[in-house]
């Protein structure tokens, strides 16, 4: 039997309520909530063996295991079951949830549901990006607050939208250094200034996918110090974006990719590189990661992660490049069953940020290729300025 609890993150919109649920051998499911919150047609929904009891009733529930074999999940589930599950003499066997794998790995049609909503959200990062370099250029420098607001705004011009998949982070130069600066922590959100970045990470809940991205964006001409940093912090995204590994890899084996470029100079970021994303669920989602720590959980084809190496100057400037990845198996003529990444994420790279002569002709090339997926798969869903703006914004760099 499965004791699990779904948890609400703070900050985060994550489309579950607050409840919890026992699954027995059979399959079975006892979901605790009030009945009030559950909407018209959820048993036809759910279909057959789930059945709704009250919040008050499930301490009763988990004591009348005594003497039976209850799987809870140490690392997601609450101490209090496995207290409730011992005094009840329940014999309590720690085990990985056997749900997170397969809720990871996604299906085809949510493979399917996630590319569509990063085009959606393609469409709606370009048009904020395309306005927000009209503004600088007409020199309306805009606060944290509003750029936030008004990136949401372009977002709910999609019907699918739910809301946003966590609080966006809009910060403007030195806010930027605080890895989840949040503006409306604070008495008055900043203002745009010239010749420094502005970092946006934001994100949204669609009814067929979630997404999450990062992008760092020049304001006026940005100091050749933070162009070098963008550029090693870009290496290391390509780096990952790039990677082909044998089946059973983990995430901390590919941390390095992500790290190194920074590392030769002496720098480093104080996060990890990439979280498991849900599918129109958490946007951190178990148990898979890319980062130092060593989570002994192999990438399988359907996981989807982020991967955003970044670099943080304090009181100066941060810099973050984050896209969605798609595990992916690579068709190779060895014996190895190897994968790669597919990025699901539509929206360019800010060229102005970019010392191309520090990419090497692999890099180069990946950026390009990139550019030109971004441009193929949003071109004919936008129009007028901001077909323009795409155009000059994933058009091929070369070597100087």
């Amino acid at each position: 039997m499965l004791a699990h609890e779904y948890s609400w993150q703070r900050c985060i919109a994550l489309p579950v309520l607050l409840s919890h649920a026992i699954i027995d051998a059979f399959g079975n499911l006892t979901y605790f909530i009030d009945e009030s919150r559950i909407e018209d047609g959820f048993f036809e929904h759910v279909g057959a063996g789930v059945s709704i009891q009250d919040p008050s009733l499930l301490e009763t529930a988990l004591s009348s295991f005594s003497n039976n074999k209850v799987l809870v999940d140490p690392a997601t589930s609450n101490a209090w079951f496995t207290l409730v599950l011992q005094n009840s003499g329940a014999h309590v066997v720690k085990s990985s949830d056997p749900c997170a794998m397969p809720k990871a790995a996604k299906n085809s049609v949510e493979i399917a549901g996630m590319r569509d909503s990063h085009i959606k959200d393609g469409v709606a990062m370009i048009k904020f990006l395309s306005w927000l370099d009209r503004e600088v250029e007409s020199g309306n420098l805009h606060s944290e607050g509003e750029l936030s607001d008004r990136l949401h705004g372009f977002r709910k011009e999609d019907s699918t939208l739910q809301d946003l998949s966590f609080d966006t982070i809009s910060a403007a130069g030195s806010n930027a250094a605080m890895c989840h600066y949040n503006h409306l922590n604070e008495a008055e959100s900043t203002n745009l200034t010239m010749d420094s970045l502005y970092l946006v990470d934001s994100g949204g809940q669609y009814l067929n996918g979630t997404t999450d991205i990062t992008r760092t964006i020049a304001i006026g001409q940005p100091s050749d110090f933070m162009i070098r940093q963008f550029t090693l912090a870009l290496k290391g995204h390509i780096g990952i974006a790039r990677a082909r590994f044998p089946q059973g890899t983990r995430g901390y084996q590919l941390d390095t990719l992500a790290r190194q470029h920074l590392w030769a100079e002496g720098f480093d970021y104080d996060h990890g590189t990439g979280h498991g994303v849900g599918h129109y669920l958490s946007v951190h989602e178990g148990p898979a990661s890319i980062s130092k720590r060593q989570i002994d959980i192999p990438l399988v084809e359907g996981m989807v992660l982020s991967n955003e190496p970044g670099y943080y100057r304090a009181n100066e400037f941060g810099i973050r490049i984050e896209n969605l990845e798609l595990v992916v198996e690579i068709p190779t003529q060895g014996d190895l069953k190897i994968f790669g990444l597919e990025s699901l994420t539509r929206c360019p790279i800010d060229v102005r940020n970019i010392n191309v002569n520090l990419l090497t002709r692999p890099e180069l090339s990946w950026l390009n290729d990139y550019h030109q997926k971004v441009w193929d798969d949003l071109n004919h869903l936008v129009e007028g300025e901001v077909k323009e703006w795409l155009r000059d914004a994933t058009r091929p760099l070369e070597h100087s």
